[in-house]
């Protein structure tokens, strides 16, 4: 029981060498070795994703959050367009993507509307201003999915960290007890406490640091994961009132 609470608090007990962390980590074998620094690398990326991600999600709701005040203040899609042109944000690129494709659509269209005008029927007019909402849709849809991938990408490493990390520290800790027991078999004599700790101890030291790793992540993936989803319920919002916004004017004409 001594022996043990000296172990715990790393207090030498007599006769007996003090056992520190790092230590036990100069000591681990080349496998133990090898899946720590794999823990550190996933640990440390895993960490400047979780910062960089933090700031862009904050970014990109700010932005989104200003021209959603624009746009509400604004009556004329022109001069939003004009006023919100560099302005940043997953909303702020869906609505130029939207305006641009209807610019594109009117300009195209200006010339062959005004020679088959007189031969169209009016059937036949309402079918192509219906064409000119689903391509805005289509522009919408696709700008939206480049922006949430956008802000998706490098969660799949977190996920993977949160996932993976647990099992590879497992894996040095098994590997650990393992080279340990075998080295208890071949010594002489009865094996004891002081003995058997640091081998267990060395091994234990890969599964706190795969936990280390993984949780971090796992808290990290899920937090951005509900950031990214709550801005893609924005976007599509905004694109069915800009959407309805369309299908009105053109119902109107």
């Amino acid at each position: 029981m001594t022996n043990w609470l000296y172990f715990v608090m790393q207090v030498p007990a007599s006769g007996a060498e003090q056992i520190s962390i790092l230590g036990l980590v100069t000591q681990a074998g080349p496998v133990v070795k090898a899946v720590l620094l794999i823990l550190l690398l996933m640990s440390v990326i895993s960490w400047a994703i979780i910062f960089s991600k933090y700031f862009v999600l904050k970014k990109a709701t700010r932005s989104s959050e200003k021209f959603l005040e624009l746009y509400g203040a604004s009556g004329n899609f022109g001069n939003l367009y004009t006023s919100t042109k560099h302005m940043g944000g997953p909303i702020a690129e869906v609505f130029r993507a939207g305006y641009t494709e209807i610019l594109k659509i009117r300009k195209s269209r200006s010339g062959s509307t005004a020679q088959s005008a007189e031969s169209s029927s009016g059937a036949e007019l309402i079918d192509t201003e219906l064409g000119v909402v689903e391509l805005v849709e289509r522009a919408l849809k696709r700008t939206m999915a480049q922006e949430i991938s956008k802000l998706e990408s490098s969660l799949n490493f977190l996920a993977t960290t949160g996932s993976a990390a647990p099992f590879i520290g497992l894996f040095g800790t098994v590997w650990g007890i393992m080279t340990s027991f075998i080295g208890l078999a071949g010594s002489q004599g009865v094996p004891t406490l002081q003995a058997v700790a640091p081998g267990i101890a060395e091994a234990l030291v890969a599964t706190a640091v795969g936990l280390a790793a993984a949780i971090p992540a796992v808290i990290g993936y899920n937090y951005a994961l509900s950031r990214v989803k709550k801005i893609d319920v924005d976007m599509e919002n905004f694109s069915s009132e800009f959407l309805n916004i369309v299908d009105r004017y053109v119902k109107k004409v």
